[in-house]
């Protein structure tokens, strides 16, 4: 439980301070000039016009590090994600993409007869974790929307789709070789996962990373002049996806308990000698959907609990 109270207190004030490695690496108009033209194949020269325009209150809870910026007509979504790649990246983006909207429209212009035109989304994920995954994906909206017997068209009025690609160390190398700046972060976490690995306590792994990278002149000057800063967001950044694996873990154990108490009392009302099982599915299929929607263990656990209650009575 403590670990979990430390991962509760790491999110809280990671929602106030918002600035990561990624994104204080990239927030810097070159840098991310140099990086776009490499997520999109574009060509987009220095005198282009970028800004940078990143929310400051949070919608994503987890590891998911935001930069949101417009060029060339369009408003770019930029997420650098380490933890597992959670299904409803679409609907989050959704949100998000209207609160950016608001930010940079202005208000009374919504209302004018002639149509007004608004920079054209695009939404990219940038996903940097140690589980399996392929090496470009694109999550839809409409796949979340429910079927509706005789509606052809799944989508409806309404869909998003976000284009993830997996940066990790081997995959997208023609990506990331095509900007300095994205071939030197992914080294650079690539060398901290490697002392991990190796049995490297967290914080000694991250400063021999940054040690070595500045022996091979590896995100240089960046390194050299926030050495420290580094070194402390990126050990609340990987302290912070070893908690939430806790968290869910601990959620879980909770769920199956509960939910072999929910499948016995179902079992016994319904004469089901498999309630129990049925009850050990539900209980980690429920708990990990309430976490996912960013429920705390403890709201978890009372909702858990509370409809445990409903079904024994």
């Amino acid at each position: 439980m403590r670990v979990v109270l430390e991962m509760e207190q790491t999110m809280n004030t990671n929602r106030e301070y918002k600035n990561t490695v990624f994104t204080k690496l990239f927030n810097d108009v070159d840098k991310l000039l140099e990086l776009y033209n490499a997520l999109s194949g574009g060509n987009y020269g220095a005198d282009t016009k970028i800004e940078i325009n990143t929310l400051n209150d949070v919608l994503f809870m987890d590891l998911m590090n935001d930069i949101s910026f417009t060029v060339d007509e369009k408003v770019v979504i930029l997420i650098e994600h380490q933890a597992s790649i959670n299904e409803n990246l679409p609907l989050r983006f959704l949100l998000y993409i209207a609160r950016v909207y608001e930010k940079i429209i202005e208000k009374k212009a919504i209302y004018r007869q002639k149509q007004m035109k608004i920079p054209m989304p695009e939404f990219i994920v940038l996903y940097n974790g140690k589980s399996e995954f392929p090496d470009e994906k694109v999550l839809r909206l409409s796949d979340a929307f429910h079927e509706v017997p005789g509606h052809m068209e799944k989508h409806g009025s309404l869909d998003l789709t976000v284009r993830i690609l997996n940066i990790s160390a081997g995959h997208n190398e023609g990506i990331v070789n095509k900007s300095v700046a994205l071939h030197g972060y992914v080294t650079f976490v690539s060398k901290v996962r490697e002392g991990l690995d190796s049995g490297m306590e967290l914080s000694v792994s991250v400063t021999e990373a940054v040690r070595y990278c500045e022996e091979k002149e590896i995100l240089q000057p960046f390194l050299a002049n926030h050495a420290s800063e580094v070194v402390n967001m990126l050990t609340t950044e990987f302290n912070l996806e070893d908690a939430i694996a806790v968290w869910k873990e601990e959620g879980r154990e909770e769920g199956i308990a509960i939910g072999e108490a929910r499948g016995e009392a179902r079992g016994e009302a319904r004469g089901e000698a498999r309630g129990e099982a049925r009850g050990k599915v539900w209980g980690e299929a429920h708990v990990l959907s309430l976490i996912e929607s960013g429920h705390s263990l403890a709201e978890v656990k009372e909702i858990l609990y509370r409809e445990h209650e409903e079904y024994s009575n």
